[in-house]
């Protein structure tokens, strides 16, 4: 999963028909077992067109985005935000979840 800066975010996000953003900071306990899972979900779905930042870094998302909380994965359509994730139950939620985004991602 690449690093995204917020223009880089803008650039997918609009360019492609779904995108997912995944939103993290480096001391979260609990980002860093969303990240974990988040690898497995790029091996399982390599098409996904998805990509991370370090949310210290791109502050002004958490604004714009109305993110309430970290891990974060914002999930877009023809560049609208769909929904935000901040619960990551499982492996197989998340891939349930993203399984339904790259299917859309490859029809088009």
């Amino acid at each position: 999963m690449n690093e995204w800066t917020h223009k880089e975010w803008l650039k997918e996000k609009n360019r492609h028909q779904v995108t997912a953003f995944y939103l993290y900071t480096p001391m979260c306990g609990t980002c860093q077992v969303a990240s974990k899972m988040l690898d497995i979900i790029r091996e399982l779905l390599p098409d996904l067109n998805i990509g991370k930042a370090n949310l210290n870094f791109v502050q002004e998302i958490a604004a714009l985005y109305e993110v309430e909380s970290v891990p974060c994965l914002i999930l877009t359509e023809n560049g609208v935000v769909k929904e935000k994730i901040y619960a990551f139950h499982s492996v197989p939620f998340l891939y349930e979840k993203l399984k339904v985004v790259d299917a859309t991602s490859r029809a088009w």
